[in-house]
């Protein structure tokens, strides 16, 4: 086989909507919505999409559902937690996103229709066109759990009987699931997009986090989200990409002729 055709067989999608390079028309500002279970999680996984497509004039926003603070054995919840809003602050500068903080504890986010609702409300009141969460399967429940909370809030948003403080919301375009270490199982990497350009920021960023530049974690988090980019850069045919799954429904593409 051709070397120069593998990319073809191999690249499903590349650049679909939530990644396309060109900028929102005039007047017009999306708004991508991520919602991680941990300060820390969309930064490492989604944070170079927010930041490739916050500088193309999209508004972002990261809705934190905990803070994380049961992750450092030398500190209390307590003191950690206030550390990592810090921390996600900071982070959330460099990104150029807006941060909201879930009302949650780490290790604790309750599986149940009360989140539901309260996700959904955040929805209704920033009204994304696209979300990003955690992929659905995970070795940390907080993930898990998430992703479908997420799911399900995405639904609940868009329905005009299910009553919050805020009107039904239905101009989401898809839900993109992050490429995240721990969330691996099933995880099939579909839409790329190429964030060469935006690996320095994206450093700056998330190395703002204690966690991600030692001292608390033996994973080594910064090297295994900058050396991903290179694997998925080498599959897209560029230097540095992300890559994000979907749900299996939305993974068809009707044409009239072979492209």
């Amino acid at each position: 086989m051709s070397a120069s055709l593998r990319p073809r067989i191999y690249l499903v999608v590349l650049l679909v909507g939530l990644a396309s390079t060109a900028a929102p028309a005039s007047g017009q500002v999306r708004t991508i919505l991520a919602i991680g279970a941990h300060a820390g999680d969309m930064e490492l996984t989604a944070g170079l999409l927010l930041i490739h497509q916050h500088k193309r004039g999209d508004h972002v926003v990261i809705l934190q559902m905990t803070l994380g603070e049961g992750g450092n054995p030398r500190l209390s919840p307590t003191d950690y937690g206030a550390h990592k809003r810090r921390e996600a602050l900071a982070a959330d500068s460099v990104i150029g996103a807006e941060t909201i903080f879930a009302p949650y504890k780490d290790g604790e986010i309750p599986n149940d229709e009360a989140v539901r609702r309260y996700v959904a409300d955040v929805i209704r009141q920033v009204k994304p066109v696209y979300v990003v969460t955690h992929w659905k399967k995970s070795i940390h429940k907080d993930h898990s759990i998430t992703s479908a909370i997420v799911q399900d809030a995405v639904l609940l948003a868009s329905l005009d009987g299910v009553r919050t403080a805020h009107s039904a919301h239905r101009g989401i375009r898809g839900i993109y699931y992050a490429d995240n270490w721990e969330d691996g199982e099933d995880f099939q990497p579909y839409v790329y997009l190429d964030v060469s350009d935006d690996m320095q920021q994206w450093k700056d960023a998330v190395t703002k986090y204690e966690f991600v530049r030692s001292g608390i974690s033996t994973f080594r988090y910064l090297d295994y989200y900058e050396s991903l980019a290179v694997v998925r850069g080498a599959i897209a045919g560029k230097q540095r990409a992300v890559a994000f799954d979907i749900d299996s429904f939305g993974k068809r593409r009707v044409l009239d002729v072979l492209p």
